[in-house]
């Protein structure tokens, strides 16, 4: 999976590449030039004592060496550009496939693996690529080189080069081998620990607020101990490597210089052949160490590069239709017809039989203990994930067969948990619309009831805000959220229990406001709350994935036993006599109800 996505990602700098293979090329048969150069200064300069012999051949040294160091500069930029484009193309797919994801896709990885496979495992593979690009060329041409060049020195102790580079590679391999599943261990760990802190910055206010900073700590030791415990288990064999390259490099050096010096004293051998030799095998030793610094990388990359594939390779269970369409004829109409949602491996559908229709200027309110799939049910609509039975149509379209963006510029969604992104109350308004002057943005606080308190605040619209809008509170920050929908004017408003943060006044007096703004689009409310749906034109109560009520707030009272439990649990008056309007005559609830009693029976 490695080589794939190096090929895959590195292709696009083939020009790049092949400048940095040809420039690595030539800087390596420069340096394997000096040694030979250097034996002939010493062999026909020095021992003769040819001055001139010396001065013209250490010239000529000079400005290969020059050569050498330049074409390397200038690899190494290329380099560098190849690898870090790739990283940066990397980044920008792993990007584009987690945007396209479904929340089922999200939970299946994690947000805290999602964002670790896009930043530390793409540095990783990012890393193999630069040093690939820069050293990758010149290793095996300085491997090879050197021994045709040892060999042409003194084929006498060839036989040191033979028995020192097998060694040497496979006590390496042996090495790798050990340290892939610690890399691989490390990363897992490494996930751990970012979940970890993530829910614990996240949720730092629970924290403190239930006093658990004792027991978080120890949750994050927990998870830090392990990570550290298999990344010293890595380092190890890391740190074995070079040991294991330098033993053996000097043992060779010594050997050279044994060997080779009784074939000097024997006349075998001249002295500056000898100093080449070493020089050879040096080289042959060094490129061996080059290779060994990048197998230490191998490993690590290796798994990271399965966990970006993996990521890559897992499409997204929501699909953009082939041919789209992008066009619609109606504005804001809604038919849910017989859906039902079963998630992977789950034992119960989430939602089964569920039929909703909506039409502009109506308001139709989901309601339903937790868990009953009220949510799932709104997702549903934009399409955050597909219904795994019937029809999800807007505008008499299948949402599957609408462009996305076409769907998505119909409808205004304010989610369960409001979320602000980093920059201005200004910015996050128009988030849906850019172009949205700041009278507009002023009359859509005003109707989220916001205004009041963004005025209050130094730099009003310019007023920064934090990752997910913790430096607001968590109703002001569901205002906000409320005044971004309105700014965008969808044709379907979709409210996930986005009232819950307000006061009973204030939640009243938006409703009141949002009316005259959504008078001509359709408005789908998730509430807890009766006292935010009551008015609603249609309520739908949700049991277990399933409709067991449908009405007005009046109706549902008089003959929804669900809908009454819940009213009764939240303070609303429940009278017998909603009931009994429209109970059967036989109805044992209604017949002990006095005559003179109202109708209202034994409240």
């Amino acid at each position: 999976m490695l080589l794939r996505l190096l090929r895959q990602y590195l292709r696009p700098y083939r020009t790049w590449l092949t400048i940095v293979v040809a420039l690595q090329f030539t800087a390596t048969l420069a340096m394997l030039f000096l040694p030979s150069l250097n034996a002939d200064i010493i062999d026909k300069g020095v021992a003769t004592g040819d001055n001139d012999y010396v001065l013209r051949l250490g010239a000529i040294m000079l400005a290969v060496t020059l050569a050498q160091a330049g074409c390397q500069m200038v690899a190494a930029y290329f380099a560098g550009r190849a690898s870090m484009s790739f990283g940066r193309d990397l980044r920008a797919a792993l990007f584009t496939t987690i945007g396209g994801y479904s929340n089922r896709e999200v939970a299946t990885f994690g947000a805290p693996s999602l964002i670790t496979r896009a930043t530390n495992d793409v540095q990783q593979v990012q890393m193999l690529a630069m040093m690939t690009c820069v050293m990758g060329a010149s290793i095996p041409i300085m491997m090879v080189g050197g021994v045709v060049m040892a060999m042409r020195e003194d084929l006498g102790l060839s036989w040191l080069i033979v028995a020192t580079v097998p060694l040497l590679i496979l006590a390496v391999g042996l090495v790798v081998t050990r340290m892939v599943p610690a890399f691989r261990a490390v990363q897992e760990r490494l996930d751990g620990v970012n979940r970890v802190l993530r829910e614990q910055i996240t949720g730092i206010r629970v924290v403190r607020a239930f006093v658990r900073e004792p027991v978080e700590r120890e949750r994050f030791a927990q998870a830090n101990d392990d990570l550290t415990e298999v990344a010293i288990t890595a380092g190890r064999w890391m740190a074995a490597m070079f040991p294991i390259v330098l033993t053996v490099s000097n043992v060779a050096s010594v050997g050279v210089i044994w060997f080779g010096g009784h074939r000097v004293d024997g006349g075998q051998m001249e002295v500056g052949a000898l100093t080449a030799f070493i020089s050879y095998l040096m080289q042959i030793l060094m490129s061996v160490m080059m290779g060994t610094f990048m197998l230490m990388s191998v490993p690590r990359a290796s798994v990271s590069a399965d966990r970006i594939a993996e990521v890559l390779n897992t499409p997204s269970s929501v699909v953009a239709p082939a041919q789209p369409v992008r066009a619609l004829s109606a504005r804001g109409h809604l038919d849910l017809r017989n859906v039902g949602v079963t998630f992977p491996g789950a034992e119960a559908p989430v939602l089964r039989g569920v039929d909703l229709t909506a039409r502009p200027g109506q308001t139709v309110a989901v309601i339903g203990s937790t868990g009953a799939g009220k949510t799932t049910l709104v997702n549903l609509i934009p399409r955050l994930l597909d219904a795994t039975a019937g029809t999800v149509a807007v505008d008499d379209v299948d949402v599957r067969d609408l462009d996305p963006e076409t769907l998505w510029a119909t409808i205004g969604l304010v989610p369960q948990r409001a979320f602000l992104f980093s920059g201005t109350i200004a910015s996050n308004l128009r988030h849906g619309r850019p172009e949205a002057s700041d009278a507009e943005l002023w009359e859509a606080l005003e109707i989220a009831q916001a205004r009041e308190f963004v005025e209050a605040l130094p730099e009003q619209l310019d007023t920064p805000i934090a990752q997910g809008g913790t430096t607001v509170s968590g109703g002001q920050r569901q205002r906000l959220a409320i005044a971004r929908a309105i700014v965008r004017r969808p044709e379907i408003y979709l409210f996930d229990d986005a009232f819950s943060a307000l006061d009973v006044a204030t939640d009243a007096r938006l409703r009141a406001a949002l009316r005259p703004v959504t008078a001509e689009a359709t408005v789908v409310i998730v509430a807890q709350r009766i006292a935010t749906i009551r008015d609603a034109d249609q309520i739908l109560v949700l049991e277990d994935g399933e409709v067991v009520g449908r009405g007005t707030h009046d109706a549902l009272l008089a003959d929804n036993e669900t809908y009454r439990e819940i009213a009764s649990s939240q303070g609303v008056e429940v009278s017998n006599v909603d009931r009994c309007s429209t109970a059967p005559l036989n109805d044992d609830r209604c017949s002990t109800a006095p005559l003179n009693d109202g109708g209202r029976g034994m409240a």
